[in-house]
């Protein structure tokens, strides 16, 4: 590590990067390889911003002293810079870091600070994210989210101050932890605070001209006190750059990451298993022993992978009891659906040759959970309100929370667990007994819940942990490090499914992403009403509705037992075919959106495209959906291809190929005419095999 001031380069071929030291910490250049700068002319770029004891702190403070600086070279080629500083008057040491990820235009940062001093220091505020952008005109795009409302997108003028934030202690219930902002230069930047709670991005006008963004862990109702000795990281952001107005540019960046470093991964997870739940077609009140064996037996001759257990398990040993009352109380059993217990179910599920999962809500508690009478210490409370929590912030919580799920995973031999959380924690508990102090409860939590998932993981390497939060309330890159998959939405009618779909391969990879085909519900919802024995279905729906599964993770939730032979067969061709062919574009490529976001109630684009493009280029896999309100016609244009070579393209629906130069497929597209509404397309693209030999013996010759 240097200790001497200067300047470091931080850079790969997609970004520049570049740190000034020579008075504390500042950044001097942040651009795209062949881009324009994204900082203002007009002002010193502090990097980071930290309050304490009513004090800012950032890169450019008085008494601020660079200790050391350098880069590190990861495995992949990824560079990791760190920035070590003491601010004198309080003895904090900061420690500034960014990583730049090979193949990518993107840096995660992130601080450390350590209190070296001799008294408390209380942090009120922590932007890991600090950037002044230049005067220009921008467009600010986010998400807005609800249940069964997730991924609204949202584009508009930046005009004036703008605060994107959650505070309902959900990462994604309010708005998703995300944003682009649009340059007119047809640059762009996209954010992303990676973490599971309160977040907060802030744009605020600039006296220099320009905004000043700031942001990471919110600072609502947050403080924390360090004491000396003590030390806390900070929420961590990750930060692309990208160009030519395209969205693409920056999804691609932040999918790669993703899958290159933050993603979990073990056998069963890369498998990508075609998973039945029993949830929606049964709820709590009518699945037993009997219904789930019927239907494992009807999964496996879908050729289905997965079979879970949802909610209505657990409890007392009443047929009338309700799951949301008894979380926490995971060591019952309900054997009035459940007389031989839950390992029964596994050992079927597994004697027909697939997987067991099973449903928890490890941080939740139910009114009539026995648990907050027999263990008062875990209990959440803010005041004196109880919260409907365990606080991970008290060490006993993940200890009990570990041993519960090593329990769970052992007794009922699983294979996947799906973790849900139905509330939200809001500024989260301010108990002081906890460990934690009265303004730091959530983030102690979360920090507690992070620690304990990567404790389950280390026991039980091949298990694979699915995220949910009603459906997908707390979709960040925080705890898409510690689980292998998200549930993108409880929700999955077919507008609303793909609005999900494209606003998610925003931010994620697709096979991180898991959402079912259209279920069929026990409940009532006005759009849920897919019934696969209605005589009005017809085969080109369910092939449409069942694509859109396929987009990433694969699966269904239906009473499988009672399904007409058609559909039965035509799910199973399905099925096959998404093993068959899709799942390694799902596992591998880069998702192109070849249009805008269709969104719910006949709104935004009525013929969604997607291009799935395998790292070598020479292989696509593209998807063209037609919902209802769409115009006849359509042209779509393709990306990622290479100009003059010519692609073989072959609709895997029905028996028609054309050959096409990528040239053509780009600038001229092709005009699909002949799909009805609730129809589908799936191409799929591959240079031909002559130009790749020709190429391949080139490449041999020359070396």
């Amino acid at each position: 590590m240097d200790v001497e001031g200067g300047t470091f380069n931080f850079s790969n071929e997609r970004k520049i990067v570049e740190f000034a030291t020579d008075q504390g910490l500042k950044l001097s250049r942040f651009s795209l390889s062949e881009g324009v700068s994204w900082l203002n002319p007009n002002v010193c770029h502090a990097v980071f911003a930290l309050y304490a004891d009513g004090k800012r702190i950032d890169g450019q403070t008085e008494n601020l002293t660079v200790l050391e600086t350098g880069n590190r070279n990861l495995h992949d080629g990824s560079v990791h810079f760190v920035a070590r500083m003491q601010y004198e008057p309080d003895g904090l040491e900061i420690a500034y870091h960014s990583i730049l990820y090979k193949g990518t235009a993107l840096t995660e940062i992130w601080l450390e600070i350590r209190n070296n001093g001799s008294k408390t220091v209380n942090v009120e505020r922590v932007d890991s994210f600090l950037l002044s952008v230049p005067k220009a005109e921008y467009e600010l795009m986010y998400y807005t989210s609800g249940w069964g409302a997730e991924f609204e997108s949202v584009r508009e003028t930046l005009s004036g101050a703008q605060r994107l934030e959650t505070t309902k202690g959900r990462s994604s219930n309010g708005q998703h932890p995300w944003f682009t902002l649009f340059r007119d230069n047809g640059e762009l930047l996209t954010a992303s605070a990676m973490w599971s709670g309160n977040w907060v991005f802030r744009f605020e006008p600039s006296a220099a001209g320009g905004y000043e963004i700031s942001g990471g862990l919110h600072d609502w109702e947050f403080s924390k006190e360090l004491s000396p000795g003590d030390s806390m990281e900070s929420v961590h952001v990750a930060v692309a750059l990208g160009s030519g107005n395209d969205l693409n540019t920056t999804s691609i960046s932040f999918a790669r990451a993703g899958r290159n470093h933050w993603y979990p991964r073990n056998e069963l997870s890369e498998s990508l298993p075609a998973e039945w739940n029993h949830w929606w077609s049964y709820e709590d009140i009518h699945i037993n022993e009997e219904r789930f064996l019927a239907n494992t037996d009807a999964a496996a001759r879908l050729g289905l992978e997965l079979c879970t257990l949802d909610a209505g398990w657990f409890g007392p040993t009443d047929d009338g009891t309700h799951w949301f009352d008894y979380r926490g109380d995971w060591d019952l059993v309900n054997t009035v659906r459940f007389p031989r217990g839950i390992r029964v179910l596994a050992d079927h599920v597994h004697e027909k040759g697939m997987k067991f999962g099973l449903w928890c809500e490890m941080e939740a508690l139910g009114q009539s959970a026995r648990l907050a009478e027999t263990h008062p210490e875990f209990v959440a409370t803010r005041g004196s309100e109880r919260l409907g929590y365990v606080c991970f912030g008290n060490p006993e919580v993940q200890e009990w929370a570990y041993q519960t799920l090593d329990r769970l995973i052992t007794d009922y031999s699983c294979d996947w667990i799906k973790l849900d959380f139905n509330l939200d924690p809001g500024a989260g508990c301010s108990r002081t007994d906890h460990g934690h102090g009265a303004g730091d409860g959530l983030f102690e939590h979360y920090q507690g819940y992070y620690r304990t998932l990567q404790r389950v993981r280390d026991k039980h390497p091949n298990v694979v942990l699915e995220n949910c939060a009603s459906g997908g309330l707390r979709i960040d890159l925080g705890i898409l490090r510690q689980t292998h998959t998200t549930f993108l939405s409880d929700a999955d009618w077919p507008e609303h499914s793909l609005q999900t779909v494209w606003g998610a391969s925003t931010m994620l990879a697709p096979d991180v992403c898991l959402h079912w085909s259209w279920s069929e519900w026990m409940g009532n919802h006005p759009k849920q009403t897919f019934d696969p024995r209605s005589p009005e279905l017809k085969p080109h729906q369910l092939d449409f509705y069942t694509r859109i599964s396929m987009l990433g993770q694969y699966g269904f939730s239906q009473k499988l037992p009672d399904l007409p032979a058609w559909v039965a067969d035509r799910w199973e061709e399905h099925t096959l075919f998404y093993k068959n062919v899709v799942k390694k574009f799902v596992r591998k490529a880069d998702v192109y959106r070849l249009t805008a976001q269709p969104k719910r109630e006949g709104r935004g684009d009525r013929w969604p495209a997607f291009q799935y493009s395998l790292p070598e280029g020479d292989e696509h896999l593209v998807f063209v959906f037609r919902l209802h309100g769409a115009e006849a016609e359509r042209t779509i244009y393709f990306h990622n291809l290479v100009k003059e070579q010519p692609y073989e393209v072959a609709w895997l629906s029905k028996d028609h190929t054309v050959k096409k130069t990528g040239h053509e497929l780009m600038n001229d597209g092709l005009r699909f005419h002949d799909l009805l509404e609730e129809d589908s397309a799936l191409l799929r693209l591959r240079r031909f095999r002559r130009h790749l030999k020709e190429e391949n013996a080139g490449r041999c010759r020359g070396g």
